[in-house]
């Protein structure tokens, strides 16, 4: 007897991004019930607990567990409006987004969070720097598919909100700061602990911090003028403030972190405004181009009026008005 099949044509793609997206819809919410479970206990049932191992193990590029602990808080607060959205989409476009542009990579980054607070609290910085280093793959993966073929807009913004929005907070953590500190800790690049007081080390190895601030900080500005992405510029603004507000630093971190703060939003604005100036005088261009290559009337009778030659050999002035809006 031949086995039974399934009434529907698993050949149609249709069919396919529906079953997909089904999926999503049970993978997505349990592990982000994991990965919150596992952030919680290490944190408030463990000893030391995630926020002891920041202060156990002072860096260069430490963050201010006070500043920080907000914006992974909104992470996983913006990931259960992402897991509503998929259930509630109507829009193929936000369909898309989901199943082809996030899909399972969201899945797997909650787990690997999930087990990253673990390596954590048990000090395996090996095995955390290992899972960081996963988790932006993962991550840098899901960001592109997004950017380049789910482009965000305004015109949807429960995506802008939901999906772009939660990927790229993700993203910046482990990419311009965690990845980048578990190495460091596991490098021996950290100051000798005092409680309470200023660290009588705290200027070693800033030149290390200061490739890493300088360089993740430089990629996020050419992603913001290039993008104009307000997301991007929150997300990197926020990294540079729990920096630099963990003092004492060492000068070159500090400084470039106070700077890249200043800067962000400065970029953002400028790049917005360049945008619009090109577009408004590109749409000008393109009127006064159809003008002046439109044919001149001739009145009905077929006589041309006595001047037309004239008129039509001379140059024509151009208004400023027009021209640059």
């Amino acid at each position: 007897m031949p086995p039974p099949t399934l009434p529907i044509d698993m050949n149609n793609s249709e069919v396919r991004n529906y079953l997909s997206l089904i999926r999503l819809q049970v993978l997505t919410p349990l592990s982000l019930l994991i990965s919150t479970a596992s952030l919680l206990v290490c944190q408030f049932m463990a000893d030391p607990s995630i926020r002891r191992i920041f202060h156990l193990y002072p860096a260069s590029i430490s963050p201010k567990p006070g500043v920080i602990a907000p914006y992974v808080a909104l992470i996983f607060v913006a990931q259960i409006g992402y897991c509503v959205l998929l259930v509630s989409a109507r829009k193929e476009e936000t369909k898309d987004a989901l199943v082809k542009g996030v899909g399972l990579s969201l899945v797997f980054a909650n787990w690997v969070i999930a087990g990253w607070a673990i390596a954590w609290i048990f000090r395996w910085f090996l095995l955390s720097a290992i899972l960081q280093g996963i988790l932006v793959l993962l991550l840098v993966y899901s960001n592109i598919n997004l950017l380049v073929y789910h482009a965000p807009t305004w015109q949807r913004p429960l995506d802008m909100l939901l999906i772009h929005a939660p990927l790229r907070f993700f993203l910046i953590l482990p990419l311009s700061l965690m990845f980048p500190y578990s190495l460091f800790i596991k490098l021996g690049l950290t100051y000798t602990p005092t409680a309470p007081g200023i660290p009588i080390d705290y200027d070693k190895y800033p030149w290390s911090g200061f490739g890493v601030v300088f360089g993740s900080n430089l990629l996020g500005l050419a992603v913001i003028m290039l993008r104009r992405d307000f997301i991007w510029c929150v997300a990197a603004t926020w990294v540079c403030v729990s920096i630099w507000s963990a003092r004492p630093k060492p000068a070159p971190v500090y400084i470039t972190v106070l700077v890249f703060t200043i800067i962000h939003p400065l970029a953002l604005v400028a790049a917005v405004v360049h945008h619009r100036f090109l577009r408004r005088r590109r749409v000008a261009l393109e009127n006064d181009d159809e003008a002046l290559h439109r044919p001149h009337s001739i009145p009905p009778n077929g006589e041309q009026p006595p001047n037309y030659q004239a008129t039509a050999q001379q140059p024509r002035e151009v208004d400023p008005e027009q021209l640059w809006g």
